[in-house]
């Protein structure tokens, strides 16, 4: 926790705090004093129940994701108050957990709108990597009729397996880019030069388009 300490910046806090994020740690650092502590799940752990945001990012950094039960998973997500601690957690521990599927369908149900949003990461993740026994369909269905009102964090992820669905089956592609120009979800998102839109037809038009010329 002192070396932590250490290594807080003001200015590094300043931006991250314009995104939710409270803590001051260059991310390259916390990465190189992972990379020195190696695997260690008991202070992983311990790093976690201290509730500050740049431990809990080492402890996802030096934990090992087989390792946890889905209730602790569970907790932990409902713990994790700062949008890079959720990301990391969804996307280094709980992917690579045997409790991931079950976490999937627990979660995308949940009415705590930042829990289900990680529901649907690991459903864009299935969608993309893992989509035999997904309903596609169905997906499409529940995208349709929520996504335009849905809390900021969940609409993103909604928007995001909507985008994957596009991108990765064609049979589903109109129709995906259909319910992205109707809803207009993200349609006016600023994006820098070079960045894809994160606007459904946008997004799926311009990957499918790579993906051809490759």
């Amino acid at each position: 926790m002192a070396e932590l300490a250490e290594l807080e910046d003001p200015r590094t806090r300043e931006v991250n705090e314009k995104h939710g994020d409270d803590h001051g740690v260059n991310l390259s650092k916390l990465r190189a004093l992972a990379k020195r502590l190696k695997t260690q799940q008991e202070l992983a752990s311990r790093l976690w129940e201290t509730d500050e945001t740049a431990a809990r990012l080492l402890a996802i950094l030096i934990c090992r994701p087989k390792a946890f039960e889905r209730d602790e998973l569970d907790v932990m997500l409902r713990e994790a108050r700062t949008p890079k601690v959720h990301d990391w957690l969804v996307n280094y521990v709980v992917k690579k957990n045997p409790h991931s599927e079950e976490l999937r369908r627990a979660w995308s149900a949940d009415p705590d709108p930042v829990v289900a949003s990680a529901g649907w990461a690991l459903t864009t993740e299935r969608v993309a990597k893992k989509p035999e026994g997904l309903d596609l369909a169905g997906l499409l269905d529940v995208i349709e009729a929520e996504m335009k009102d849905a809390p900021g964090c969940l609409q993103w992820a909604l928007n995001h397996c909507l985008a994957q669905i596009g991108i990765e089956h064609a049979e589903y592609r109109t129709r995906a880019i259909d319910i992205g120009e109707r809803l207009e979800v993200l349609k006016d998102y600023p994006t820098s030069p070079g960045c894809t839109s994160p606007f459904a037809p946008v997004w799926i038009t311009e990957m499918v388009r790579r993906q051809h010329d490759k």
